[in-house]
């Protein structure tokens, strides 16, 4: 009988935990954003594997959509392609760009960095021992940095992406060797920019995250393909799930959390430049662009960096299906 009524017990203050877990994080709606930034995280190496001219698709986010705000990456491997021996020139040129019209940049750098495979190591460094290999990564980010760092409209830098999320073709890093980068970053840059830590937004709690850096970037997907599972997953957490999430982050360390990658692409079983049109719309058309808006809008977040602008522009120029581009357009139009 007293193992019965000790199950009994158990069993009902796990419910009970259950419940308030569940009124809390998915349960009420959050605050409306007075006002909301809608930047765009643009990927060179995204428009070059799409086949499009990623010049002119840069540019058409800047001058045709008008984007506030862009995120770019220091690709390790494009930069650095032999041992102390640098090219900066497509990097300038996009920070250049930024400048000319005012956009704010916030300039993403490591080594594992956006878009598959997501670690963009130079061929030469990926046979070297771990500690050589971190020692040349090391050199690099303080050559990124003193090279950016009189930049009027970088206003963070983002270290990494998604370090502590197992994604991609990476060896994994550890948090001791993240917190050397972060260091080397911020006691490089005389300006003292915020360092943006991000995580993905959905399978964490940002805890470890917010630990490191002085804001948090999360990752907000809608549908996605699971390959766990074989099939496309619809992501059931709204608005107010995020939203509880950041307030803890709030409280407990007094950080900020923004939407670094809102997802406006497809996501399904292959590379998006393999994959075939009618399987791209199962995860990502105009109905779906707009269910994504409305879940960011719900979690009273005001900064998001859309995912997806280089498909949107080879949707546009190569499907002529501009439909997604255009509602983008208008919504950054809207709101500035």
């Amino acid at each position: 009988m007293k193992i019965r009524k000790i199950l009994k017990i158990i069993l009902s203050i796990l419910g009970i935990s259950f419940l308030i877990f569940f009124i809390f994080f998915f349960v009420g709606r959050a605050p409306k954003a007075e006002k909301i930034t809608w930047g765009i995280s643009f990927s060179q190496k995204q428009a070059e594997l799409l086949k499009i001219p990623w010049k002119e698709n840069y540019l058409a986010i800047l001058d045709d959509l008008k984007a506030p705000a862009i995120k770019i990456t220091a690709y390790w491997d494009l930069i650095e392609q032999k041992p102390d021996e640098y090219y900066f020139d497509d990097l300038d040129f996009q920070v250049k760009e930024a400048e000319n019209r005012n956009v704010k940049i916030i300039l993403t750098l490591g080594r594992k960095v956006p878009r598959w495979p997501e670690c963009h190591i130079p061929d030469w460094a990926k046979n070297l021992n771990q500690q050589e290999q971190e020692k040349k990564l090391l050199e690099y980010l303080k050559k990124i940095v003193l090279r950016y760092q009189d930049s009027k409209m970088i206003w963070a830098w983002q270290v990494e992406n998604e370090p502590f999320f197992p994604f991609g073709e990476c060896p994994s890093i550890s948090e001791n060797f993240l917190k050397e980068e972060i260091s080397l970053v911020k006691s490089s840059d005389y300006k003292n920019r915020p360092v943006i830590i991000s995580d993905s937004g959905s399978s964490s709690f940002w805890i470890k995250t917010a630990e490191l850096g002085d804001m948090v970037s999360i990752s907000l997907y809608k549908k996605v393909w699971f390959h766990e599972f074989n099939a496309y997953v619809d992501y059931p957490f709204p608005g107010i799930f995020y939203w509880r999430k950041a307030q803890i982050i709030k409280t407990l360390f007094g950080k900020d959390v923004i939407c670094g990658e809102l997802q406006t692409e497809p996501w399904g079983p292959i590379l998006l430049n393999d994959l075939s049109l009618e399987e791209q719309q199962k995860t990502m058309n105009l109905e779906q662009f707009r269910k994504n808006i409305e879940l960011a809008k719900n979690t009273g977040f005001n900064q998001f960096y859309f995912w997806g602008a280089e498909w949107w522009y080879w949707m546009k120029t190569t499907q002529n299906q501009p439909e997604i581009w255009n509602e983008a357009k208008k919504l950054i139009g809207e709101l500035k």
